[in-house]
């Protein structure tokens, strides 16, 4: 498969690399000189300095043998004229643009016309993943897969959790229900688990769950789950706007924004939140707003080192979750080694969410998680699949586990005598090395 990925930023930075590391064909288009020349030296990437909507710079990258195109600079209007040029010029079959701009984002004709399928929104791609994890306030990470009919929820355990200390096979055995773990955070470090593999205070576990057992899993490992009321979002930018659009009618929202002209923007197009115009960096207004008494503090501006600080401030005058908006992925397991318990990196959710259109095999859905060392990764099993017929015990994939079978409208949290059959879809966690095997086996 050949990639030609336009933009050297961070997104396009973390989906070449990813890519190189499955020895695909990947050709990288930017013209700024450092960031072609940081890619050459770091991975095995063809690069070609020069603007990724010029005709001649595609022309150089062999557009015309290419399978996908990547549009990921900072502007919208070179990633769609990247995207036309692909489709008139070169007959490149699939097109994936990044589009913040609403008024091009949500224009299905303009899309439909440049062939773009899909458009990648990072600012929604963000709400989205703050909805998801503020409807599980314990969480460090909360994930939907086949519609919300499996849930994926990560986070750090208690250090009164009963199954600190023991194995996997021996709390398994005394839970009196299934109950998987598909991936351990450790130190930085990320471990596919088997039975035998024993749980340490400080560990990240992320959990296979149906929505309707998830209050009794998390109550199995000693962890109490409260609902969200209120919320504190320092931010009102784009980033703050979708989360409040999206949450404003389950809680009572508060939105800091120090520009006043964005403040009356927000205050005409949200119905609910309340808009603030104030300094949310300032302790004293925390302390006025209450900030103690919030459920839920979310810091989207855009400086990664405030939305820290100013995290791990509101963490100390007892906001009862926090949520880190963090562009530098360096930046990510230093906030959470100050102890912030949520931190969403933009760059590596957009690049997660394109990366399922690059897999080979049939594959519905993929996430990076950890730091993006892992993959969540949901699959259809066809006739063809060597898993099909087979049993758990005998199919797992090497570094992977199987976390959930969904069949029909059943959810099957698997132990190793369940059957794998045809039309199944499968809910894998993967380490990076074993990306390649998982696509053979949904091949």
């Amino acid at each position: 498969m050949r990639v030609i990925i336009v933009g050297a930023g961070e997104v396009g930075y973390q989906i070449a690399k990813f890519l190189s590391l499955e020895s695909l064909d990947v050709v990288v288009i930017d013209r700024d000189r450092n960031k072609i020349r940081r890619m050459a030296e770091e991975m095995d990437v063809a690069v070609i300095e020069g603007e990724g909507g010029s005709p001649s710079s595609l022309r150089e990258a062999e557009a015309e043998r290419a399978d996908i195109l990547l549009a990921v600079t900072d502007q919208d209007e070179t990633n769609m004229i990247a995207c036309l040029l692909a489709k008139a010029m070169f007959g490149i079959p699939r097109k994936i643009a990044r589009i913040r701009n609403p008024e091009y984002f949500h224009n299905e004709r303009l899309l439909m016309t440049l062939d773009i399928d899909p458009a990648i929104n990072p600012e929604l791609e963000i709400a989205h993943a703050v909805a998801r994890i503020i409807e599980a306030p314990f969480a460090t990470d909360i994930l939907d897969f086949e519609g919300g009919l499996v849930k994926v929820v990560g986070f750090k355990l208690p250090e009164t959790s009963p199954l600190i200390g023991k194995t996997l096979k021996q709390f398994g055995s005394s839970a009196g229900k299934k109950f998987l773990i598909g991936l351990i955070v450790r130190d930085g470090k990320t471990i596919i688990p088997a039975g035998d593999d024993v749980i340490k205070k400080g560990d990240i576990i992320y959990v296979p769950v149906k929505p309707d057992e998830l209050q009794d899993t998390i109550a199995l490992l000693g962890i109490a789950m409260k609902p969200v009321k209120k919320i504190m979002i320092l931010g009102g930018g784009k980033t703050g706007q979708y989360i409040a659009s999206q949450i404003e009618d389950k809680a009572d929202v508060k939105i800091i924004e120090k520009n006043e002209e964005r403040c009356k923007f927000l205050s005409k197009n949200l119905r609910r939140s309340l808009i603030l115009h104030a300094d949310g960096t300032e302790q004293k207004v925390l302390t006025e707003e209450n900030i103690g008494d919030m459920d839920a503090f979310v810091a989207v501006s855009n400086n990664d080192e405030l939305n820290i600080m100013v995290s791990l401030l509101a963490k100390k005058l007892g906001a009862k979750k926090t949520v880190a908006l963090v562009n530098k992925t360096d930046y990510i397991y230093l906030a959470h080694g100050l102890g912030l318990q949520s931190v969403l990196s933009p760059r590596l959710i957009t690049a997660g969410t394109i990366l399922r259109y690059v897999r080979r095999g049939d594959i519905l859905s993929l996430t990076a998680i950890a730091d993006a060392k892992a993959e969540i990764i949901e699959g259809r099993i066809l006739k063809t699949s060597p898993l099909a017929g087979k049993t758990l015990e005998k199919a797992q994939p090497r570094a992977s586990i199987i976390g959930a079978i969904i069949r029909g409208e059943k959810v099957i949290i698997p132990s190793g005598s369940d059957t794998i059959m045809d039309d199944d879809k499968l809910i894998i966690f993967t380490l990076r090395e074993s990306i390649k095997e998982v696509e053979k086996i949904l091949a």
